[in-house]
């Protein structure tokens, strides 16, 4: 619970350190009832706005804290619509999907409080700035949540088998002192017992310092039709095949990347770089279950990175691509190195 704590304090940080504007909590302190948890209730059929930093993210909701220290739990639907809060009246608001919706993102969010006390989400607007900010942090931190998470069941299980291990040491040194006979034997299990221990604290070492240490297990690149992000019969056949074996990994991470040719504008290759790399997640969450948190943050890099020559149309083609790598830990996947116990020499009677 404190790690989570951390990060959350760490999110909030982030924010504001890139200099977003203070928040201002909109919805009136008589309209909704704080609990001594921080929770804020909702009063059901009220309208309400509410502003502030999303804290913690799930598949169909997630949890806002506003500038007073409230919690509101945010529940999404499919009538939600996630858009750009602009600055410019003369242009049209951007259009995002629910993954845009990251741990750390400032946003403003209107809707109808239900029976549970929750908010149903009818309107979220953020900034492009905004978002930038948490996709960054959500790229930094949720690969760590994840490799903390793993090392913790481990170092668990390690203790656990430290504490039994020690526990047979007391018992042989007992059967040492009780039985003169049996004590070069009692001695030779203890050694053996005191390896196994060196032996998993080394595999322990070994699995922290390698924590951050990612090998690509298999790559794929699928490639689009000019000024499109749809995916093609081919594309989603390479997708369906990568999709099943990231089912048989552990301690894996998805790696997506959209790119596009020279063609048009600079902005416009962003944009749509970034539209590729959505239809690829949305397609592996929506037809292979692959959870987001799997997922590092996918981005467009537009025409930056071309693999071919973009003033040939060959090349062209080879830069309209989505580039998709499974990513695994080697720290949580690699066997543990053999254990070899010599039986000590001794010269006792």
């Amino acid at each position: 619970m404190m790690k989570r704590n951390l990060i959350g304090t760490l999110l909030l940080g982030l924010t504001v350190s890139v200099g977003i504007p203070a928040l201002a909590q909109e919805s009136a302190s008589r309209d909704r009832v704080v609990q001594t948890d921080q929770a804020v209730r909702v009063p059901a059929g009220s309208k309400q706005k509410y502003r502030g930093v999303i804290v913690k993210r799930e598949s169909d909701s997630f949890i806002l804290r506003d500038v007073t220290g409230g919690d509101v739990k945010i529940n999404l639907t499919n009538d939600t619509k996630v858009e750009e809060k602009k600055s410019n009246p003369f242009r049209r608001a951007k259009n995002y999907g629910a993954t845009s919706l990251l741990r750390g993102l400032t946003v403003e969010v209107e809707g109808r409080g239900d029976a549970n006390g929750a908010l149903v989400a009818e309107k979220v607007k953020m900034t492009e700035e905004a978002l930038v900010v948490a996709r960054t942090v959500e790229t930094r931190v949720t690969p760590v949540e994840g490799r903390v998470s793993d090392t913790e069941n481990r170092l668990t299980q390690a203790e656990a088998n430290a504490q039994r291990l020690s526990g047979q040491l007391e018992e042989l040194a007992a059967i040492s002192n009780a039985a003169r006979g049996g004590a070069k034997a009692a001695q030779d299990t203890a050694d053996m017992a005191v390896a196994g221990v060196e032996a998993t604290n080394k595999r322990i070492d070994t699995l922290v310092s390698s924590l951050d240490d990612y090998e690509p297990k298999r790559g794929i690149t699928v490639n689009f039709k000019v000024r499109s992000a749809k995916l093609s019969p081919e594309a989603t056949a390479a997708l369906d095949e990568i999709a099943a074996q990231a089912k048989t990994e552990r301690a894996y991470v998805i790696e997506i990347m959209g790119f596009a040719s020279s063609d048009g504008s600079t902005q416009l290759n962003r944009k749509l770089s970034q539209e590729r790399a959505d239809a690829v997640v949305r397609y592996l969450a929506e037809n292979h279950m692959i959870p987001l948190r799997r997922i590092i943050t996918p981005f467009g890099y537009g025409e930056s990175q071309p693999v071919a020559d973009n003033t040939t149309r060959e090349g062209r083609e080879q830069n309209r691509r989505v580039e998709v790598k499974i990513l695994v830990n080697k720290g949580l996947t690699a066997p543990p190195a053999p254990v070899t116990m010599t039986k000590p020499n001794s010269t006792g009677e």
